[in-house]
């Protein structure tokens, strides 16, 4: 548990400056510096969720099944993506960009901040169009096997959990380093989360999907 409890310390350390006021208005140069994924062409697989009511709220929280990225975050994911293609595997996302009124309604029914940003204190971290929830996929778009399921809220999706198969550790950590050499942070206790290195230079944003640009 030592290595989770010291990446959440040194994302704890980043997030406690006071986060800049939240942007609502869709035309803000903010909100238009967010990315389709789909638009990129790049090959990623999509599975979003929370378009769905297949997710642990059991409601549909997006009004369109899209994944937005801030185009510097994207990019990287590109990068991410062709480096996967290499070896036969892709990815899938499953969110992206987060509302924060979506945000705050998931905080609502799950008050643990280790799975849901609490809002009040850093607004969140899909909120700002720079963190990513994703896995990885065989050629043919079959998941590899993973420590979890997606959105699994317990000790077996920390970074360091142990007792983990080895072919779900072995991807995990594929996954893992793959993020970080293209400057992503992983969040310790989700091993699907990952922020971009800058996140918290950016405001939190709350339009709703179908309302960008």
């Amino acid at each position: 548990m030592k290595r989770a409890w010291l990446l959440l310390l040194i994302t704890a350390l980043a997030a406690w400056a006071e986060p800049p006021p939240v942007v609502r208005d869709a035309q803000a140069p903010a909100v238009r510096e967010l990315v389709d994924l789909a638009s990129m062409d790049a090959g990623f697989r999509f599975d979003l969720r929370y378009a769905t009511p297949d997710n642990f709220v059991h409601a549909t929280l997006y009004p369109v099944a899209k994944a937005y990225l801030h185009r510097n975050t994207a990019k990287a994911l590109g990068e991410v993506q062709h480096d996967l293609a290499a070896q036969g595997l892709g990815l899938k996302i499953f969110d992206a960009y987060r509302p924060l009124s979506v945000q705050q309604r998931m905080w609502d029914l799950v008050h643990d901040d280790r799975y849901v940003s609490n809002p009040a204190i850093n607004a969140g971290r899909h909120t700002r169009g720079t963190a990513v929830d994703l896995t990885l996929v065989d050629r043919d778009g079959k998941e590899l096997p993973m420590p979890t399921p997606f959105d699994d809220f317990t000790e077996k999706a920390h970074r360091d959990a142990p007792g983990i198969p080895a072919d779900a550790a072995r991807n995990s950590k594929l996954l893992e380093t793959t993020m970080i050499k293209h400057g992503f942070l992983p969040y310790p206790f989700e091993w699907w989360h990952f922020d971009y290195r800058d996140w918290k230079k950016h405001p939190p944003l709350d339009v709703p999907l179908d309302k960008l640009p």
